[in-house]
């Protein structure tokens, strides 16, 4: 029951904020505010729910500016790690600049889909699943979910789905594993959003957006550009997720934050008893 109200809770937010954010179309003061608007109110919403139904102060999501920075960081720095890649390979060209209106307003919408998308999988999913099942097993069924839900995206390719799985799924939530907040994952997930669609001008997970800060194309193999779905479905996405996932999870194990099998922990149990 809790993980139900939790669920539509913060859910009802998140629906809410994104139609109100596609009704403005893309107006630049509108979106951002309003962008910006909706990831406050679903953190605020996610604080209550989480007090009513579980009694507790949520440390997940207490300020922590620290994490949030690293997150940024690693965000932007794994993206253009991609893009370079397939700028190298002819893949990607920068036509001129951009749009300042449209960064902004890419900034606002990142900004809501970040934070309701981290609230929603990894601060109640991926929590609620790791307690019954462990950490790695609610790794790969909160990834998969997490793919399955950009099936609803325009452009959305079933190799899409499997591809945002894979590098954005498991990697966000090992970095929650590896941290226990959720403003390190939020952090990534903005900078990696923003910095593919506000800066480098590409598509973000098959969304029709304005130009960021720069105009470009990417042109060849779709597996190495993603195509119209974007870098998100490049093969160069896929690895630098595996990679950083593994890293993360490597973290997460050093610190002790690896929640076992509920079925191995009984075992264990029963052996020592």
């Amino acid at each position: 029951m809790r993980l139900f109200l939790q669920l539509v809770t913060v859910a009802v937010v998140a629906l809410a904020g994104g139609l109100v954010v596609s009704a403005v179309q893309w107006n630049t003061p509108l979106t951002l505010v309003l962008g910006l608007g909706s990831a406050a109110l679903a953190v605020f919403a996610y604080r209550w729910i989480v007090r009513r139904t579980e009694d507790r102060v949520p440390a997940e999501i207490t300020k922590n500016n620290a994490a949030l920075g690293r997150g940024l960081v690693i965000g932007f720095g794994l993206f253009a790690c991609v893009i370079g890649n397939i700028a190298l390979v002819g893949g990607y060209d920068v036509l001129g600049w951009g749009s300042v209106g449209g960064a902004l307003a890419l900034f606002g919408f990142s900004a809501a889909a970040a934070v309701t998308e981290e609230l929603l999988f990894r601060g109640i999913l991926f929590r609620f699943v790791e307690r019954w099942t462990g950490t790695w097993l609610a790794l790969t069924l909160t990834g998969l979910l997490f793919g399955l839900s950009h099936l609803f995206n325009a452009h959305a390719t079933f190799w899409g789905a499997v591809a945002i799985a894979v590098e954005a799924g498991g990697m966000l939530a090992a970095a929650y594993a590896a941290t226990r907040t959720l403003w390190l994952p939020i952090g990534l997930h903005f900078a990696w959003n923003f910095a593919e669609g506000g800066i480098f001008g590409t598509g973000v997970s098959g969304t029709d957006a304005p130009d960021g800060l720069l105009h470009a194309v990417t042109s060849g193999p779709a597996a190495l550009t993603g195509g119209e779905f974007g870098p998100e479905a490049s093969l160069y996405s896929v690895v630098a997720g595996v990679v950083a996932t593994a890293v993360f999870m490597v973290l997460a194990r050093r610190r002790g934050h690896i929640v076992p099998l509920r079925g191995r922990t009984a075992a264990t149990a029963t052996v020592v008893a």
